[in-house]
């Protein structure tokens, strides 16, 4: 029997976004009700994106660390594993954070609505469940925050056995001895290192003339060496003319005339907004071509009570800056305004093995802005614990104004260089003289720490000015 159910706010989407924005509503009093068309709450994020594939990677990045001590291998004794059995790795991590996210949502007397959701008019969503039966929510406040899924470009055959997307690679039960990846952005180079850690042979297929052309040059650079080293075939400037599926594999078909064959594929090449299913045109809006919804700085649509959040609005496209913008639009919704905003400089972290993290500008931005800018750097190899922990491979990277010594751009690659940015981080994020590189030089580190990597940077680029 249908039932018509009134809430303060309905949240499309239990990811990072909606979770952030149905966590903030319902602290401020507010009856939430969250629909969710997969069995479990996480979002793409939890079950198909950032937890799997960092879960992956830690497995493959502690195998290869085994492997290259000397104190735990010889050559009788290498440690193997194939992809399906550290899927199961990945499996226990995602049902934990299932599990901790159910118990948000629980504690707080969220109600989760488990089918697809659609607009039925401006402040009415139909939710239809599996077997077929609908209710309709209504509510002052709708968020809308449904995810991405990947792209899949017209002439693909993603029914193929052996072609996969970034969701379906978690469900490859074989075990392939050579991968074409197509696209190498984050997700290309994540899974690059993944599979080549694994000794499958990788060529990665990249549509522009150099890898993660945003990141600064120098952290793209030792990327492409780490993977030449490493055995990745990179090919740059290369796009498909079409992709045959073959009993035994995939032959690629490359416009400059090349052809790839491989066991299998997995295409990463862009993303799209789970918008197609919403029924937009009823409450008035529209999406892009990529699926996405345009939003203000409180994250409204163009229809001001309903919210966008997360992937579904484009850049940064980012988990940890979803909450954020969840966390914002409820306080926009219960206050009439939000009076805290993402921060400008938000850090990137790239779980490649080994990984690259950096906030702020890029030496390439500062140069075409003519900023008076000097580097400092530092060398893991030179630091006490990265020896230690044989994490030689790496650097961290200062760039600060030659005048007021303000720290601008900070990039390190290297073994948990995602977790070493937030101690620069927090020096720029300081206003005023509160940022300045000295503030590393005049403070005392832990010693052996990888932090001091900021030490010796700060140090070295000192020791530049004149």
């Amino acid at each position: 029997m249908q039932q018509h159910l009134s809430f303060d706010a309905i949240v499309i989407g239990s990811g990072p976004g909606g979770e952030g924005a149905a966590m903030g509503l319902v602290k401020q009093g507010a009856r939430v009700a969250v629909v969710e068309r997969y069995f479990s709450v996480g979002g793409g994020c939890t079950h198909w994106g950032t937890i799997p594939s960092k879960a992956l990677r830690h497995a493959v990045s502690r195998i290869i660390e085994f492997n290259q001590n000397p104190l735990y291998s010889d050559n009788s004794r290498i440690l193997k594993s194939t992809f399906p059995d550290i899927l199961r790795q990945a499996d226990n991590v995602i049902n934990q954070q299932t599990r901790m996210r159910q118990g948000f949502y629980e504690r707080n007397n969220c109600e989760i609505f488990s089918g697809e959701a659609r607009f039925v008019d401006a402040h009415s969503v139909s939710v239809t469940y599996p077997d077929g039966t609908h209710d309709v929510l209504t509510a002052e406040n709708i968020i809308i925050a449904c995810g991405s899924r990947p792209y899949h470009p017209p002439g693909v055959d993603f029914s193929h056995p052996r072609i996969y997307d970034s969701d379906s690679i978690l469900e490859l039960n074989h075990e392939p001895k050579h991968v074409i990846i197509y696209g190498a952005g984050v997700i290309g180079c994540e899974y690059a290192s993944i599979f080549r850690g694994l000794s499958v042979k990788v060529d990665l297929i990249n549509t522009r003339d150099r890898l993660l052309a945003f990141l600064d040059q120098e952290m793209s650079d030792a990327l492409s060496y780490h993977f030449w080293n490493s055995g990745v075939v990179i090919r740059h400037n290369e796009e498909f003319e079409h992709i045959e599926g073959v009993d035994d594999g995939v032959i690629m078909h490359l416009k400059s005339g090349k052809k790839v064959k491989a066991d299998c594929m997995l295409y990463a090449n862009g993303r799209t907004g789970n918008t197609n299913t919403l029924g937009l045109e009823n409450v008035g809006l529209e999406a892009d071509g990529r699926g996405l919804l345009k939003v203000n700085s409180m994250y409204q649509t163009a229809v001001p009570h309903v919210y966008a959040v997360g992937d579904v609005i484009g850049y940064p496209s980012l988990a940890s800056a979803a909450y954020d913008q969840g966390r914002i639009a409820a306080q926009a919704i219960a206050k009439g305004e939000a009076n805290v905003h993402l921060v400008e400089d938000i850090p990137t972290g790239i779980y490649t093995i080994p990984e690259i993290s950096s906030v702020g500008k890029t030496e390439q931005e500062l140069t075409a802005m003519k900023v008076p800018y000097e580097v400092g750097r530092a060398q893991f190899k030179h630091l006490a614990r990265a020896q230690i922990a044989g994490m030689n491979v790496g650097s961290l990277k200062i760039l600060f104004h030659r005048e007021t010594k303000q720290i601008l751009g900070i990039h390190c690659f290297g073994e948990r260089a995602a977790e070493i940015i937030h101690i620069g981080q927090a020096i720029m994020e300081q206003k005023g003289e509160g940022n300045t590189i000295e503030y590393f030089v005049n403070t005392t580190f832990n010693y052996p720490t990888m932090a001091e990597a900021y030490r010796v940077a700060a140090l070295n680029g000192l020791n530049r000015l004149f």
